[in-house]
């Protein structure tokens, strides 16, 4: 038991931890602008840029949803940042009562639908398959 416990403690103490730290001037990053601003209607908007180039901003307001019993949020919002591998990261969000959808240069998107499956598809939509008795 000791041993193991000798053991954690070595690879603990000697772990390379920067990349979940990350740059030690990152860290300290000074923030270049934040805005806030709320009104009396539940209506929102902020905005923040930090030297380091990480910028983000969202608006949202509420929304009366009929046959709901609480109003809906919706939400639009954006941000900005570099990968570490160097790679510039834009998204864009929105989010209301049918949920959240996000668009970004790093979210990967599905590939078209084969011509064939969407021929296949319209076929069985023009001619439905028949019920046997």
């Amino acid at each position: 038991m000791k041993l193991v416990l000798v053991v954690l403690l070595v690879a603990y103490a000697s772990a390379d931890v920067s990349h979940i730290v990350g740059k030690t001037g990152e860290a300290n990053a000074q923030i270049l602008t934040q805005e806030l601003d709320t009104g009396l209607e539940g209506q929102y908007r902020w905005t923040y840029e930090t030297e380091n180039g990480i910028s983000a901003s969202e608006q949202g307001a509420p929304k009366i949803v009929p046959g709901a019993e609480n109003p809906a949020e919706v939400v639009q919002g954006s941000a900005r940042w570099t990968a570490p591998g160097g790679e510039l990261v834009q998204l864009e969000y929105t989010a209301d009562e049918n949920g959240y959808n996000a668009r970004g240069s790093h979210i990967p998107t599905s590939p078209p639908i084969p011509d064939a499956i969407v021929r296949a598809l319209e076929y069985i939509r023009a001619n439905p398959p028949k019920e046997i008795n």
